[in-house]
């Protein structure tokens, strides 16, 4: 049985989450407390040297960063075209999910919502996560208009990587209002087969 390692609120760890549960696939959840350090233990790091979550172990090995994750759960189903370019432009846009859209919008979020005193901490960072993120929502605005997903018509894991951050968005302070596409997409993607919040974990039947 696969083992996901996850933290709660961690959009990259739900995005593993809301895929399995799309897939109805059984998964024991392991809860890692970053903030107790429990990504930082001799047993975790040999796991994952980087202790990042989530982490999925599968048959005694370990496959971490979230995109790949999904990108591996994602072989041989609807989520990841079998066209060669669709494929590819799936891979795009998970690839700008990571460099473009992660390091202002979930880095605000983390920073400003989660962290105890992280506005005082990182301050000096404020300004460039809102110019980020906000960039980032713009490319998102621009691609979505007069289109339903981000590649084809049909929900895929591009979509599944952008929305797990940008849901809550305001969380990190930033504010939807002026992306009417973007705010329709997300509504579009939680309204699909199998949708999970943030908050679902698996029961114990299910796993």
């Amino acid at each position: 049985m696969l083992t996901l390692y996850s933290t709660q609120a961690s959009g990259n760890s739900y995005k593993v989450r809301l895929m399995l549960a799309k897939l109805a696939r059984p998964f024991r959840l392991e809860e890692v407390d970053i903030f107790a350090g429990e990504n930082r233990t001799p047993e975790f790091l040999a796991r994952n040297p980087e202790g990042r979550v989530p982490l999925l172990g599968i048959d005694g090995r370990f496959l971490a960063e979230s995109n790949a994750i999904l990108f591996y759960l994602a072989e041989g189903t609807r989520f990841l075209p079998a066209d060669a370019f669709d494929r590819a432009e799936t891979l795009r846009w998970m690839f700008f999910e990571q460099h473009s859209h992660e390091p202002g919008i979930a880095a605000a979020r983390f920073w400003l919502k989660q962290v105890r005193g992280g506005r005082d901490l990182r301050t000096h960072d404020v300004d460039r996560w809102m110019e980020e993120g906000y960039a980032a929502l713009k490319v998102m605005e621009r691609h979505l208009a007069g289109r339903s997903f981000f590649v084809g018509e049909a929900l895929t894991i591009a979509d599944m990587a952008l929305y797990a951050h940008t849901h809550v968005a305001e969380e990190g302070d930033f504010s939807l209002t002026g992306f009417p596409a973007v705010r329709a997409w997300l509504d579009r993607v939680a309204a699909e087969p199998g949708h999970v919040d943030m908050e679902w974990r698996p029961s114990v039947a299910e796993a």
